[in-house]
């Protein structure tokens, strides 16, 4: 009868990596939003719910959640519904994505596929 939704509030933080942390290796797979101001080195982040790199993060990574926010620095492979590059924000690698939004002053390196749920119409002839 009633469904409960797993998915957290949107700007609810449930576990950060805090400033004096370093993280080699690893896999963190929750339901949870996720902050990072650490550093994270060849790991992977699986969450229904957001991840943010905080502005003196260091994250190589492979990222699969709900909305991915960057305002330091990642590597690696980002899949989520929405990525938002903010200012100081700098990204490299693949990044697969409904919505994207770059800020002033963020920087992107990468292959950036969107996969909407609706692809646009194609206005051009097939060659």
């Amino acid at each position: 009868m009633f469904r409960k939704d797993r998915r957290p509030a949107p700007d609810r933080i449930d576990l950060t990596i805090g400033p004096s942390v370093t993280l080699r290796g690893g896999e963190l797979k929750t339901d949870a939003s996720v902050r990072i101001d650490g550093v994270l080195e060849e790991g992977r982040i699986e969450t229904l719910g957001n991840v943010v790199i905080g502005a003196e993060a260091r994250v190589q990574a492979d990222i699969q959640a709900e909305t991915v926010s960057v305002a330091g620095a990642f590597k690696g492979h980002i899949q989520a519904q929405r990525v938002e590059i903010l200012a100081g924000g700098r990204v490299w690698g693949r990044v697969e994505v409904a919505t994207f939004f770059l800020d002033e002053g963020g920087f992107l390196h990468a292959e950036l596929v969107m996969t909407p749920e609706t692809p646009p119409e194609q206005p051009f002839a097939e060659a």
